[in-house]
């Protein structure tokens, strides 16, 4: 579910943050608009509203731990952990973390890639978020999804900055619900 169609509809907010996302065309490779979330963080008032308003959907949902996906969700999860008063767990990409973990492999468009986490950082029980910078086929957020319910934990939802209108990825996040800020933006039509 996108933000303006939860109560947000016309919130100001949301277009300065879209705004503040960068679009670089054919990156990483052609064909491909990469939305570059490093000019939202940038702009403080824009980075600001994008915490505020993931705060403000989960201050009251008794969450206790806000997952963030490498590594665009380490630049919201924290801050959006410490506000609601949860902790935060990286789910990180293979061999990065030094203790003992366990993981989940998903397919991407173009291969296949690991998410792991570290042993006890989760408890059964806990209440979880996921939060990314964007969802485009679900294949992360799945992983995500699958591992932390692997450790016992309940997914009460998947946060994203940025997804696309029509979400093809979420038919695979069994059943969870998806929260998005904005939709991507187009090539800007000046430069």
């Amino acid at each position: 579910m996108f933000a303006a169609e939860n109560g947000l509809k016309g919130d100001p907010r949301l277009q300065a943050i879209s705004e503040a996302i960068r679009v670089v065309p054919h990156f990483p490779k052609p064909g491909i608009m990469f939305q570059d979330i490093t000019t939202l963080l940038l702009d403080h008032k824009a980075f600001k509203h994008t915490v505020d308003i993931f705060v403000d959907r989960y201050r009251d949902m008794d969450i206790s731990v806000v997952a963030g996906v490498e590594a665009r969700g380490f630049m919201f999860g924290p801050s959006i952990a410490l506000a609601i008063g949860a902790k935060f767990v990286p789910l990180r990409k293979p061999r990065k973390l030094p203790g003992e973990v366990i993981s989940e492999a998903y397919e991407l468009e173009y291969g296949t890639d690991c998410l792991e986490m570290h042993v006890g950082a989760v408890q059964p029980g806990e209440r979880a978020l996921i939060i990314d910078d964007l969802i485009a086929t679900g294949g992360t957020l799945s992983a995500a999804i699958t591992l932390l319910e692997r450790v016992g934990a309940e997914v009460v939802e998947c946060g994203c900055v940025i997804g696309l209108p029509e979400v093809k990825g979420q038919c695979r996040l069994n059943g969870k619900p998806l929260y998005i800020l904005v939709e991507p933006r187009e090539i800007d039509n000046c430069c």
